[in-house]
């Protein structure tokens, strides 16, 4: 039977299960500790644990930390609670590569044994020179002769500190002349005296990512090395190791080396060189800064792990690049929210407004849905009174046409509450209008229409005696989306207006108490959440996640 409806990976997997090549399926996430994550490792992660999770297998966690240059602590944590937030589950399979320090040099020693790998006395310039090019083979290193005895003792006085760095490093044999420059003797070790945030001071080696790698996934039992296409080319090193230091004995056997399409958006900083400048240059509020797409900023903004979910389902799995529209992710999260919401009333550019006929010490409570197109959410109680607080834009002293909100003479229906008729306003010494003046029609409580006559606008409200002062964010694209990401000198086309602070909004009282990480729909305005590094009781910061307009449209489907 083919399996049309699965994508190429899950047909690899299928096939080595019926054949009998794996009995347990065993797939890994293997971040390197040198920044946050982003939404292209969430591809990663939520295809690596889906896979464990469909073949009924394991999923692994292993920390790549072989480059201590750039490692932190800070970067382990951030990680690891990425990897929680999305649902990923290693149960107590968490590893780091420093764990197999001790098994890839023997490994190594093992290679050198075998006379496969040799001391180089070569500089990296020189390495890179030797190399030679795509059209043309590598010239192999005078030191490439040096005998096994020989090797083995520059090697062991290379583990314990006799070299300086840079000075000599280990390199496999394999051919200069291979088409493959990966496979044109490679660096599998280098000399480097770095404090290691796992293993302190006791390696002054460390083995390269393309020795290292392969060696873990052997000892992990993992049966899918699942990566992106960069990798594609390194794929006859990676069987190379795992042949030459015993652990397989064909290219076929497993751990398997599988390569699918990395996950690109439009218009977003990924690299991790430009977010570690934009944050020490103070552009952004941090790694997590809502205007990234680091997976702790779309948290802090305000996106769900369900979203990212569909988002990574909708992109799918292929072995084409490809770019992704922003558009697509934010059509996710308005999916996710629309009925998990609820929609509360919030005024982000206020204008009093006063009900002149409305008695002046009378509050009520009006029944309001919390969710219109979900029910089953119930109803709240929002106090009304005499002196409102309606947005700037829902009135105009001169509408144009078309216009239907409030303007002199013209009656709208406040949302829930009652039918009022705009009699006039007021301005201060600047022409600014400070006050809109209505009257109320007692009989349309509810917002309802006893006599049948129609009005055409309809606008949100908050009781200024009752309303909550809060803050608010308005985001945009980081990015000049018209200019594209990078200029031509590779430095980032930043958008001027990618952030709003709007320092006096004010909300309905049933918010008062919301909590980090708590979301609503702002009606007419878009999704909001509670900033869970800037708010505080007494101050709600809340981010806006996304508008309430898209202009992505999910492709049609077959007919």
């Amino acid at each position: 039977m083919e399996n049309t409806g699965k994508n190429f990976i899950e047909q690899i997997i299928e096939k080595d299960l019926a054949e009998g090549h794996v009995k347990q399926v065993c797939t890994r996430f293997p971040p390197e500790p040198n920044g946050y994550l982003h939404i292209g490792h969430a591809k990663s992660i939520l295809l690596n644990y889906g896979l464990a999770q469909e073949y009924n297998g394991k999923f692994n966690v292993r920390f790549d930390d072989t480059n201590p240059t750039k490692e932190k602590t800070e970067f382990v944590q951030s990680i690891k609670e990425d990897i929680e937030w999305l649902g990923a589950d290693w149960e107590d399979r968490l590893f780091f590569a420093s764990d197999y320090f001790d098994q890839m040099y023997e490994c190594a020693v093992k290679l050198i044994r075998d006379g496969k790998a040799f001391v180089c006395d070569l500089s990296a310039d020189e390495i890179r020179e030797y190399r030679g090019t795509l059209t043309e083979p590598g010239k192999e290193s005078p030191y490439r002769g040096r005998s096994i005895e020989e090797n083995l003792k520059l090697f062991e006085e290379m583990k314990n500190g006799v070299y300086e760095d840079g000075t000599k490093v280990l390199r496999a044999k394999i051919d200069m002349a291979s088409p493959n420059m990966n496979m044109r003797d490679p660096v599998i070790y280098r000399v480097a005296r770095m404090t290691h945030h796992n293993t302190g001071d006791k390696w002054c080696i460390y083995p390269m990512y393309d020795f290292a790698h392969p060696i873990e996934d052997a000892i992990e039992g993992v049966t899918h090395s699942i990566c992106t296409l960069e990798f594609e080319d390194h794929r006859p090193l990676y069987d190379w190791v795992l042949i030459e230091c015993g652990f397989k004995k064909t290219a076929q056997d497993t751990p398997k080396q599988i390569e699918f399409a990395k996950l690109y958006l439009t218009n977003v900083v990924t690299g991790k060189r430009y977010i570690k400048k934009l944050v020490e240059e103070k552009i952004v509020d941090g790694w997590n800064d809502p205007r990234l797409v680091s997976i702790a900023a779309l948290k802090r903004r305000g996106f769900t792990p369900e979203s990212i979910r569909k988002f990574v389902d909708l992109v799918g799995v292929s072995k084409a690049n490809s770019s992704v529209d922003y558009a697509m992710l934010e059509y996710c999260i308005r999916e996710d929210l629309k009925l998990k919401a609820p929609r509360i009333m919030a005024v982000t550019d206020p204008l009093r407004l006063v009900i002149d006929n409305y008695p002046q010490d009378q509050e009520e409570l009006l029944e309001v849905e919390n969710n219109l197109e979900n029910p089953e959410m119930g109803k709240r109680q929002v106090p009304f009174s005499k002196e409102l607080f309606i947005n700037r834009d829902d009135f105009m002293e001169e509408p144009p046409r078309k216009y239907f909100r409030l303007f002199p003479g013209n009656e709208v229906r406040l949302m829930g509450a009652y039918f009022v008729k705009c009699t006039g306003f007021d301005k201060d010494e600047s022409g600014k209008v400070t006050t809109v003046h209505c009257t109320y029609d007692p009989a349309s409580r509810g917002g309802n229409s006893p006599d049948g006559r129609k009005v055409k606008g309809t606008i949100h409200w908050v009781s200024a005696k009752t309303a909550v002062k809060c803050e608010v964010r308005m985001f945009e694209n980081l990015i000049d989306e018209e200019k594209g990401v990078y200029n031509p000198d590779g430095s980032l086309n930043l958008n001027p207006n990618s952030l709003t602070v709007l320092p006096e909004c004010y909300i309905e009282p049933s918010v008062a108490d919301a909590k980090a990480y708590d979301r609503f729909q702002f009606v007419r305005t878009g999704f909001f959440c509670v900033d869970a590094k800037d708010s505080a009781p007494g101050r709600l910061v809340f981010n806006r996640i996304v508008s309430l307009k898209s202009s992505f449209k999910l492709p049609a489907g077959p007919a």
